[in-house]
């Protein structure tokens, strides 16, 4: 690797890229704009930003640290399993985004918990209350996932530093706080579509890298005589029982990219000019060229059949193959990755407590726009600091099992009153019942039992789906939304 002081330089060198993007978005958009200029970048992204953001928060620390590492331990089935991902993620802005933008533009949402309370017809203290559970479980499952990717972050920074890991957590922990605190959406997603540039070069350098060296028939030949089943697998572990599991990562993508508050969010904060199939178009792409990070961890695998953390698989590739310039910068990339979906997930987790619970618990108070302000970024600082301190404790446990357990577990929390109700509008009491079914199910399934990562939230998903449907229509209660703007469904919902 590079010297400590030059991997110090091009760190700081970032650093202040990021922060004065940080600066220009809190000036051009949060203080203009208020509260929703913070949350939702005061519906200013258009298609190259937007795209450039839901692709780098997608492919993170999963993509180029988790993802190599489960490639490294099951072997081919994690790279078909990964360029699902891309065709789902596209699908998913095609069909959703513009639908949800629209509805949700019309009551009013800045978040999607406040999105759920305002589309489901209630008594007033049990839409309160599914606002205060939906902000709740955001929060704490999204800080679960964050607590991974900090993990990631600290894994790759302290040997690139030269630093502790618990010390470069601290570092990258501390960097993002600083610019997502000055900026909201605007600078997660303006500093995303940097990101996402330096992520695809790394992408094809190390495609370039690895296929110069050997070829993908040599590959899998030699990947074949260390472990039959690393190129013809007997299962989908860890996804399923049976192989064919693994295209159940189709439908679990899509859902991840249309419920998820982290990446759904940006579909509030578009442009109101902004097509969508351009977005996609740009997406698709990027996407594809992520999707072949994977392929480090079966490089590794025989290079390196011994190695002793399967995480490791991505460090090891830049210390052992790679020049040390070209280390260094790929290095910077990674953490770029990281960095791009642990800022969008902490402004999102901050919101739900900082927005969502407060107007939840306190529906009559109404804070100034600057007060507003203030409180959100106050809340955002303060749950970087409890990230930090979950990190530095967690067990030692798979980095794609922390992502799996958290973005699995909410998705079936909140498919019912975000997806579903597009269809089969229901009711706060069928939205209540859904989430708790799919909160418990998705979780006990991911935590207690042997469960495939990707058929624990599917099956979830499905569970709660029905329980949201059957219980609104037992319910019987007034399914009308509050007032005629937001009686749109899917079926009706045109592009922007």
């Amino acid at each position: 690797m590079t010297s400590n002081w030059i991997n110090w330089v091009v760190l700081g060198i970032s650093v202040f890229v990021l922060v004065a993007l940080g600066l220009i978005s809190s000036r051009r958009v949060c203080n203009s704009k208020g509260e929703g200029g913070f949350l939702l970048a005061g519906r200013s992204l258009g298609p190259v930003v937007g795209a450039a953001s839901i692709v780098a928060t997608g492919y993170s620390g999963w993509g180029f640290m988790g993802s190599p590492g489960v490639a490294y331990k099951y072997g081919t089935i994690e790279i078909l399993g990964n360029f699902l991902y891309a065709p789902a993620m596209c699908l998913a802005v095609l069909f959703f985004a513009s639908f949800l933008y629209r509805r949700a533009l019309k009551m009013g949402s800045l978040t999607i918990p406040e999105y759920i309370a305002r589309s489901h017809a209630g008594s007033p203290a049990l839409t309160r209350f599914i606002h205060g559970f939906a902000a709740l479980a955001t929060a704490l499952l999204l800080l679960i996932f964050l607590v991974g990717q900090l993990r990631a972050m600290g894994m790759l920074g302290a040997s690139w530093l030269g630093i502790s890991m618990n010390h470069a957590i601290v570092l990258m922990i501390g960097i993002i706080i600083l610019y997502t605190t000055l900026g909201g959406m605007a600078a997660v997603a303006w500093t995303d579509t940097l990101m996402v540039a330096g992520m695809t070069a790394a992408a094809v350098f190390i495609a370039h890298r690895i296929f110069s060296d050997v070829s993908p028939t040599e590959l899998l030949t030699q990947l074949e005589a260390i472990e039959p089943t690393l190129v013809d697998p007997e299962t989908a572990a860890p996804y399923g029982d049976s192989r064919f599991q693994v295209f159940m990562i189709f439908p679990y993508a899509f859902l991840f990219s249309a419920i998820l508050p982290y990446m759904s969010i940006r579909f509030l904060a578009f442009r109101k000019d902004v097509k969508i199939h351009q977005v996609a178009l740009i997406m698709a792409p990027i996407a594809c060229l992520l999707s072949l990070v994977p392929i480090v961890g079966l490089y590794v695998r025989i290079r390196h059949p011994e190695l002793g953390n399967a995480d490791n698989a991505m460090p090891y590739f830049l210390a052992n193959f790679v020049s040390p310039v070209a280390s260094g910068l790929i290095t910077l990339f990674i953490i770029f990755a990281m960095k791009s979906t642990a800022s969008s997930v902490l402004q999102v987790s901050s919101s739900a407590l900082s927005h969502d619970l407060r107007v939840a618990l306190c529906p009559n108070r109404h804070l100034s726009q600057k007060h507003a302000l203030r409180f959100n970024r106050l809340i955002l600082a303060c749950l970087g600091g409890v990230t930090l301190l979950m990190t530095l404790y967690a067990p030692p446990v798979m980095l794609s099992l922390f992502a799996i357990t958290a973005t699995g577990t909410l998705m079936a929390t909140l498919i019912g009153p975000v997806l579903i109700s597009s269809f089969l509008p229901g009711n706060a009491a069928g939205a209540l019942a859904s989430m708790v079914t799919g909160f418990s199910l998705s979780g006990g399934l991911l935590l207690f039992t042997n469960t495939g990562w990707v058929e624990a939230p599917l099956v979830g998903c499905l569970v709660s789906s029905i329980i949201y449907v059957v219980v609104s229509r037992l319910n019987r209660m007034e399914t009308l939304l509050v007032g005629k703007p937001q009686l749109l469904t899917l079926a009706e919902s045109g592009s922007h």
